[in-house]
């Protein structure tokens, strides 16, 4: 037997294919998805759960842990010297120490407002029961007035909610759904236009001048405007509990300062379609529905997910401001209420707020990018 030629058939003594002999999976599809969906801090981990050059994934990710742990660490050096020398007569900038107690308080009272909550759905509850046991009895006795008026009592006492202040919990839910409704408000105007002006030239010299004078205006300037639009078509029901006049005044601000960068960015993803795609398309005697969902939105899908990653960013911005004016309970009003008491204690609060301001921010763009990835056609293969 010619053992050259049987060794140069086998196949390469990979450390990929090694561990595939071993019985390994093989950890290059998964830590390419987590690439691409902008979550490649954690496609070490997996290749060190898979074997895959174990050296080389401990150094990544000594390297992802330990620098960020550095930085963080002079960060909080430099915010522990700040609270030592920034001080005014009654408030100072609070310590981390300090801001951790305060996240502490805030969760405490959280989970106490939410017992207390607990408690008063029972109580309301156990009413409501004694209340159509009434109007069984009454039934029973034919006494259908008396009947009818019991079970109304009982769905009152269903309809009661504990009427206890706002939690910090409560304020972020606000604000997601107030940046949520601006934001889906803002994506259904922007894109529309944008594809318009992206398609037609004359659409866009037209609406061009308009786009570049309302883009910088800040939400706040918007903000009395949008007050007597929601004040004049909406008005809120007796029992409305989230969906107040105050929600929607700062979603409009959300969505004035945030359909800029998408409709700027559709205009141009469609404009920057290849016109030979447009061509052939017309050569196919394609209806017009079926370029734009075969062609042109696919084409500039890349684009227009930059655009609203940006409005996203922009929209949760302008979204405190407008919430500290408009007086919708959200984060805004949670950080211009604590100002106002104008304590150590408050500053500590408003730091806990500004860390979730930020978090939330960067979870969102996350998501964000996260879409972004999927529907572009760029790096397919694995």
């Amino acid at each position: 037997m010619n053992t050259s030629s049987t060794a140069t058939t086998m196949p390469e003594d990979t450390p990929q294919r090694r561990f595939q002999w071993r019985g390994w999976f093989n950890p290059s599809p998964i830590a390419h998805s987590l690439n691409k969906l902008g979550l490649g801090f954690f496609a070490p981990y997996v290749r060190l759960a898979a074997g895959d050059e174990p050296q080389k994934q401990a150094r990544q990710i000594l390297i992802d842990l330990l620098l960020p742990a550095a930085a963080l660490f002079v960060f909080f050096l430099f915010w522990s010297a700040a609270a030592k020398f920034v001080r005014t007569e009654s408030v100072s900038i609070p310590t981390p120490g300090q801001a951790l107690k305060a996240w502490q308080g805030m969760k405490e009272f959280a989970a106490l407002e939410a017992a207390k909550g607990a408690d008063f759905a029972g109580k309301m509850e156990k009413l409501a029961e004694q209340w159509e046991a009434q109007a069984a009895k009454f039934a029973a006795a034919g006494e259908t007035a008396k009947a009818a008026t019991a079970r109304e009592r009982a769905q009152s006492y269903r309809g009661k909610h504990y009427a206890g202040p706002p939690t910090f919990y409560d304020q972020i839910q606000t604000s997601l759904i107030t940046v949520s409704i601006g934001f889906l408000a803002a994506t259904l105007v922007a894109i529309p236009i944008g594809i318009i002006c992206g398609l037609n030239r004359y659409c866009f010299i037209a609406l061009n001048p308009l786009v570049q004078i309302f883009k910088p205006v800040s939400p706040l300037a918007w903000l009395p405007i949008m007050f007597v639009v929601v004040t004049a078509l909406y008005e809120p029901s007796a029992d409305t509990k989230l969906f107040g006049r105050a929600l929607f005044i700062s979603a409009g601000g959300v969505m004035l300062c945030s359909l800029w960068p998408t409709l700027i960015n559709t205009a141009f993803g469609v404009a920057g379609i290849d016109k030979d795609h447009l061509n052939v398309a017309r050569v196919l005697k394609l209806s017009w529905w079926k370029q734009l969902t075969a062609i042109v939105l696919p084409s500039a899908l890349p684009l227009i997910f930059t655009g609203l990653r940006l409005s996203l960013g922009v929209g949760w911005m302008g979204l405190i401001a407008t919430d500290m004016l408009a007086q919708n309970p959200g984060l805004g009003k949670f950080v211009w209420d604590t100002f106002q008491n104008g304590s150590t204690e408050s500053m500590a609060q408003i730091v806990v707020a500004v860390f979730a301001i930020g978090i939330i921010g960067f979870f969102l763009d996350r998501i964000m990018f996260a879409l972004q990835r999927l529907v572009t056609f760029e790096d397919r293969a694995i």
